[in-house]
């Protein structure tokens, strides 16, 4: 069964921006010390969710859980394919490290011509406002 991943972006402003990072870097992966358990689940078709400022806002299909020896110390880096899919707003609080996110939890995905084209900080208000 498919479970997928959360994680705060921190740093970003918005998906465009978190995208550009990852473009600059040439890098899609996070290094996390902690290895998921749930491996076969979320290579089974899961993602990793990306929070920008409180919200919800994009996802890139999980590829790869690599291991990896920093320093010594064993981490795994969450490898993540290239293209991000924006996904419906929606607020999340703040918190440390990656959580599993269930499948019937996570938002959909905005699909092309329902709006792709809104920026992320006018979709936010306008959810927050009840408009969409």
């Amino acid at each position: 069964m498919t479970i997928h991943l959360i994680k705060l972006s921190v740093g970003s402003e918005s998906v465009d921006d978190l995208e550009q990072w990852q473009r600059r870097s040439r890098e899609w992966m996070h290094v996390t010390r902690n290895t998921p358990k749930k491996a076969a689940e979320l290579l089974d078709g899961g993602s990793i969710y990306w929070v920008i400022k409180g919200w919800v806002c994009g996802r890139q299909k999980l590829l790869e859980l690599r291991p990896l020896d920093i320093g010594g110390v064993p981490h795994c880096g969450l490898v993540y394919a290239p293209e991000m899919i924006r996904v419906q707003p929606r607020p999340h609080r703040p918190f440390q490290g990656w959580r599993y996110l269930q499948p019937k939890d996570a938002p959909p995905d905005i699909k092309a011509g329902e709006g792709d084209d809104i920026p992320d900080d006018i979709r936010r208000e306008l959810i927050s406002l009840g408009l969409l």
